[in-house]
């Protein structure tokens, strides 16, 4: 081999080395505590409130890489945030703000190299790292081919890290299980180094223990003995109750950092050196950011819970249980004065709420490839053009855990009241645009809506017969308004 071959190559190493370098310089996984990846929990307003604490690296929940793909990017400035949207029908798929750039890590779930490094280059300037789940023992992520499923192909896992490493600007990792021979975990771990990641998360468990199985910390300081980057030891929750557990953990690991998990959802203050807040303290906290950054009331609700456990069977816990919008599970904290306040300043910069959520225009390639569909009697091909006209809409939604049964619910409400007045029952015909649903009620000559697109026909129908009992006076507006069904 020439000197000129040989130069190249050395110059090819140097580059290499020095985008490692660069990378590792950017986020530091040495001494820190941080948050572990968990599903539903890990959002935006939880990863604020664990930084707030005293985290020093907040980790996403798992994103699978299709949604990922398929997302718009968008600008935020209402909220000061960045969202990656799903065009279809509106979900945010991931949402981020400048409080969390320098330290957020973005798990991804993927099975696919090429998949991995698109995603990779779609969010790469709105997070700090992005890392590859490769620990899942989920039936959904196994049979997809992501999450523990990767260990058992540790070559086509390695080549999914070299691809990002290679490619990308920010660090790379990947999070693990060890392996039921702590040989095998070794070589899978050193396979996986030598790919340029900037560390490993290790959960402490094999694939088939669960959480009531005890971890193995010897494992974990075999596996930092044999490699040179940062290991992150993971599992230790339940024998984690104040601040000094987690470092405690990390010792008996011998690894260079510490990631928790169940610890931390259920009381985020884990990590506050100052010890532990009481739970409504934290509660508090995190509902106030939930408003703050507008997260979806289901999201918080399963995380209040979380928090709550047990304290879900008092009286207080079974209203909390009762609640679907973020107003009314703010009015049990005592908060819904500011979560009408700062809803009401979103809606005057321009968020994007519940009743602004539509299809894509037809304009759009992939709308336009879906047709529009009416259900109802009348297949009248005029039906859909004249679909708005003399339509009465309000800004209504329909919130089951409102109606305690069956026969206090909106339909039936009309359907009653329309039997007093001997006139005709309702009738509903329903507009489906790729994922969502708008119904319009007709009632007397009169045609009533919702302005929100709903996820299901049954939504969409009982939200337009709420604008029918709202108009004839049979329900008051202030009530309507009281329980989250009526959005300004």
């Amino acid at each position: 081999m020439g000197p000129s071959k040989w130069l190249s190559i050395l110059d090819k190493f140097i580059k290499n080395m020095s985008i490692v370098n660069k990378k590792r310089q950017c986020l530091d996984y040495k001494n820190k505590l941080i948050l572990a990846p968990m599903v539903r929990v890990g959002t935006l307003p939880m990863r604020l409130l664990a930084l707030e604490m005293g985290a020093d690296i907040v980790y996403t929940e798992e994103l699978v890489d299709l949604k990922l793909i398929k997302s718009i990017r968008r600008s935020n400035p209402a909220l000061q945030t960045t969202d990656f949207v799903d065009p279809s029908d509106g979900t945010i798929i991931f949402r981020t703000c400048s409080l969390e750039k320098s330290r957020v890590v973005l798990q991804l779930g993927t099975s696919d190299a090429a998949r991995a490094l698109a995603v990779g280059k779609l969010v790469q300037h709105d997070i700090a790292g992005i890392d590859i789940n490769m620990g899942c023992p989920k039936e959904f992520s196994i049979k997809g081919g992501m999450g523990a499923a990767l260990m058992a192909v540790p070559d086509k896992a390695a080549h999914i890290l070299s691809s990002l490493c290679s490619d990308l600007d920010i660090p790379v990792t990947c999070k693990i299980r060890i392996l039921p021979d702590v040989e095998d975990t070794i070589k899978l771990v050193q396979k996986l180094a030598a790919t340029g990641i900037a560390a490993i998360g290790v959960h402490a468990r094999t694939r088939d223990e669960r959480p009531q199985h005890r971890p193995h910390p010897d494992v974990l300081r075999a596996l930092a003995d044999a490699v040179d980057i940062p290991i992150i030891a993971n599992g230790g929750s339940r024998d984690m109750h104040a601040y000094e557990d987690l470092h405690k953990f990390q010792r008996l690991c011998g690894a260079d950092s510490v990631m928790v998990a169940r610890a931390a959802q259920q009381n985020v203050s884990i990590f506050r050196p100052e010890g532990l807040l009481p739970i409504d303290d934290v509660i508090c906290k995190y509902l106030r950011l939930s408003v703050d950054y507008d997260n979806a009331p289901h999201n918080t609700k399963y995380c209040v819970q979380s928090i709550l456990k047990e304290l879900q069977e008092t009286p207080r816990g079974k209203r909390f249980l009762q609640c679907q919008t973020l107003q009314q599970i703010c009015e049990i904290w005592h908060l819904g004065d500011y979560c009408r306040m700062r809803q009401q300043q979103h809606k005057l910069h321009g968020n994007i709420g519940r009743s602004d959520v539509v299809p894509p225009s037809e304009d759009d390639e992939e709308a336009a490839s879906k047709r529009r569909k009416i259900e109802s009697n009348n297949e009248d091909s005029s039906a859909n053009e004249a679909y708005d006209e003399g339509v009465i809409s309000r800004n209504m939604a329909f919130l089951r855990s409102t109606y305690p049964n069956d026969n206090s619910l909106p339909k039936t409400l009309l359907y009653v009241h329309a039997g007093r007045l001997d006139k005709e029952a309702p009738s509903y015909e329903t507009q489906q645009c790729n994922k969502l649903f708008r119904s319009i009620c007709t009632f007397d000559g009169q045609r009533y809506s919702s302005s929100f697109w709903e996820k299901n026909k049954k939504q969409a129908e009982q939200g337009a017969a709420l604008v029918a009992l709202l108009t004839l006076g049979q329900l008051q507006e202030e009530t309507l308004r009281d329980n989250g069904s009526l959005v300004s």
